[in-house]
């Protein structure tokens, strides 16, 4: 029988993960650990312990393709030398290669385990009712879920994901790459009405954003969900462009997330600073902000306008001399203003540019009269100082 073969029983008992709750499922063995511990002993020269720890891999997961290649290598071993992964596999070089990617991208990213002390630089802000983040390590194929614990952030595990075919940045529809960015799920949608390809279901993200729509990225569809129930993982750069979780893994996910709240930042790297170095950024972005709503509150429309960036442009393609004219209309001649901002969220965008994303609901008391609106921001750096690219209600 073939390594890339797994027997109908086996198949069954996937196929029953469809419904299976992340309660009957979070104490199965890390596959990644038991991974390490494989090599691990093979390099001891343990040969028998290693046995044992790929036995357990593949009872715990008896359709993980990858587990399975390697614990023929073993079995192999006990009768001649192997010198190449998948020594005991009869499958196409293609396979083998899609095989030895993830269990490279595997093996390197439980060695380089985020430092709980250190955190990601892209959260600089949440709300007080977002209790969780993700956040995509496309280079590691690895999703991060940290948690908010008032206003601190904790690192609470990771998960191995696969990636768009052509990698990250999509732009247009059908390019098979993965958007890199922040997005918020939008919504749940369950296996049992979805195709046996995305597993136990899926969670659709935002995809194109206000940001992307702005730079002319194109496409749809770009969901976290899982893998069919013959599989338990795919190649590490497999997907049509979406993030590709295990289905175990994908429940997990699914039973902690808030629709409309948990951010799912995409980005080629993630960094990670020292609470002290975030501490700085977070208060240099807060006061950014700050400074924003005050210039706002003064109705001094010079020192307004110097927020804003020269490249600034509308959804509708309105520039900043269009713009900002309506903007002061607005609040023109108010008596007793008074602005505040609430429900602050600031993450520092992926990519090239030196970017932020505010997201707030900003008050505006003028007298009697009271309005409540939210609004989001693009902030850019220029020539060492922060200014507003883009801004609308959302």
């Amino acid at each position: 029988m073939s390594l890339f073969t797994v027997p109908s029983l086996l198949h069954a008992k996937s196929r029953n993960e469809k419904t299976a709750s992340a309660d009957a499922i979070q104490h199965l063995p890390d596959p990644d650990i038991l991974l390490i511990e494989v090599y691990k002993n093979l390099a001891a020269n343990h040969l028998q312990e290693a046995q044992l720890k790929a036995d357990d891999l593949v009872e715990a997961y008896p359709n993980f393709q990858l587990g399975h290649l390697i614990r023929g290598d073993l079995l192999l071993m006990h009768t001649r030398p192997v010198n190449s992964f998948g020594g005991s596999s009869n499958g196409s070089a293609e396979k083998l290669k899609d095989l030895r990617d993830e269990a490279i991208v595997r093996l390197k990213a439980i060695r380089e385990k985020p430092d709980p002390n250190l955190v990601p630089r892209n959260i600089l802000q949440l709300r007080e009712d977002q209790k969780q983040v993700l956040l995509v390590d496309a280079k590691k194929s690895r999703l991060y879920l940290y948690e908010n614990e008032h206003g601190q952030l904790k690192f609470l595990t990771d998960f191995y994901v696969s990636q768009g075919k052509f990698g990250i940045n999509k732009s247009k529809e059908g390019d098979q790459k993965t958007p890199i960015g922040v997005y918020y799920i939008t919504s749940h949608l369950s296996g049992s009405k979805l195709p046996d390809f995305y597993g136990p279901g899926a969670l659709p993200v935002n995809y194109p954003n206000e940001w992307d729509k702005i730079n002319g990225r194109s496409g749809s569809g770009i969901w976290l969900h899982g893998v069919p129930s013959e599989n338990f993982s795919r190649p590490p750069m497999a997907s049509d462009g979406c993030v590709v979780l295990t289905n175990p893994d994908f429940l997990k996910i699914a039973a902690m997330i808030d629709i409309g709240k948990t951010p799912v930042i995409i980005s080629e790297q993630l960094e990670f600073l020292t609470a002290a170095k975030w501490n700085v950024e977070k208060q240099s972005a807060s006061k950014m902000l700050e400074d924003w709503r005050a210039d706002l509150e003064s109705q001094n429309p010079n020192r307004l306008l110097n927020n804003y960036s020269r490249n600034f442009k509308t959804m509708q393609g309105d520039n900043l001399n269009v713009w900002f004219p309506k903007q002061q209309q607005a609040i023109e001649g108010l008596q007793h203003l008074s602005i505040k901002l609430k429900e602050v969220t600031q993450f520092r965008y992926p990519g090239k540019d030196e970017l932020i994303v505010s997201t707030f609901t900003q008050e505006t008391i003028a007298g009697k009269s009271k309005s409540s609106v939210r609004k989001r921001q693009y902030w850019i750096k220029e020539a060492a100082k922060w200014r507003i690219i883009y801004e609308a209600q959302v």
